[in-house]
């Protein structure tokens, strides 16, 4: 079929897609249905897919911009399920068998928590009647499943040392679930601050005008139930504390930037632009809308978006920031050269 088949699993999603020319639809929805509801997971393939994971965990391990990000959330969600890494332990690949895999779908796979989402040249109607046929006969079961909630995190501050060459930097804090109000406000506060483009405050500042970095990001990522911001740096070990007061400074600066005549109405501009650029591409726009529908149970469209966006203030903006950008308050983690 050419095109592309594959799968990702998030805190909270477990995704099977196919990237495919409208004429092998048919064959790829039967791929996914299979997938999705008749896997059998064989032993023999189970073992050759372990010893697959355990190469990650040792990829991962070997990447401290990766490793971090795993190790921060276990300190920003302790003992709690978020926290866990994706991939897994050793101890945990070796132990599972196929019937941990079935107990598995028999807890968590049920209909009403599943979407089927298409993007594509294919008449609508044409491909949701391929795709009821495919599932019609799948049986019924719904779930609702509750996860014990995540409060009162205590910020902590925790410094490891690494055979490595740089020193890895990660501070965040928790932040709104996707159903809260502020949500496309928090979205915009961290485009100003370390979103993608080159023009982001601590972009500017870190890495434009004083060299201290090369790689930098932050980001919000909202969750059903909790959500977290974060910002990494990667830097010499004898920077981090010129970074760290870098970064305080530009945080600060959002409080009287956001009341500059025509600042914030440009920031605003530049994410509806980012935003309706990533409806372009067809893979992402069905995942998001798979998204939306399972945590939401809509797809909200993109000029509902822009209109939140629009009636962001600066006010808010400030207060968002002094909320949840504020070093003082945020748990953080340093991998260090030893």
């Amino acid at each position: 079929m050419g095109g592309e088949l594959n799968a990702f699993t998030t805190k909270e999603k477990i995704c099977f897609h196919a990237s495919v020319l409208d004429v092998h639809f048919h064959k790829a929805s039967d791929l996914l249905v299979d997938i999705s509801f008749h896997s059998t997971f064989p032993e023999k393939e189970l073992e050759k897919e372990k010893k697959v994971i355990l190469e990650e965990i040792s990829m991962y391990l070997d990447s401290a911009d990766d490793a971090i990000q795993d190790d921060f959330e276990s300190l920003i969600f302790p003992n709690h399920p978020m926290g866990k890494n994706l991939l897994g332990t050793t101890e945990t690949i070796h132990s599972f068998s196929s019937q941990h895999f079935f107990d598995f779908i028999e807890r968590n796979v049920a209909t009403n928590r599943i979407v089927f989402s298409s993007v594509g040249t294919m008449d609508a109607d044409m491909a949701m009647e391929i795709v009821r046929k495919k599932l019609e006969a799948i049986p019924k079961k719904e779930t609702r499943l509750h996860r014990n909630a995540v409060f009162n995190l205590k910020p902590t501050r925790s410094t490891v040392e690494k055979p490595i060459q740089q020193a890895h930097f990660m501070m965040g804090n928790l932040a709104p679930s996707i159903h809260h109000r502020d949500k496309y406000s928090l979205m915009l506060l961290n485009n100003i601050l370390g979103g993608p483009a080159s023009n982001s405050l601590l972009y500017l500042a870190l890495r434009e005008k004083y060299g201290y970095v090369y790689s930098l990001e932050s980001n919000y990522n909202a969750f059903t139930d909790i959500g977290i911001v974060q910002i990494y740096f990667a830097t010499e070990k004898r920077q981090i504390q010129k970074c760290l007061s870098v970064i305080e400074k530009e945080m600060c600066k959002v409080d009287k930037l956001m009341t500059k005549k025509g600042k914030l109405e440009a920031y605003k501009e530049q994410i509806k632009g980012q935003l309706a650029m990533s409806e372009e591409n067809n893979q992402a726009y069905a995942l998001m809308m798979a998204r939306s529908l399972l945590d939401l149970g809509l797809v909200e469209d993109i000029e509902t978006i822009f209109k939140e966006v629009e009636c962001t203030t600066a006010e808010k903006l400030i207060d968002l920031r002094q909320q949840y950008f504020n070093p003082s308050n945020m748990t953080s983690l340093a991998f260090v050269p030893n």
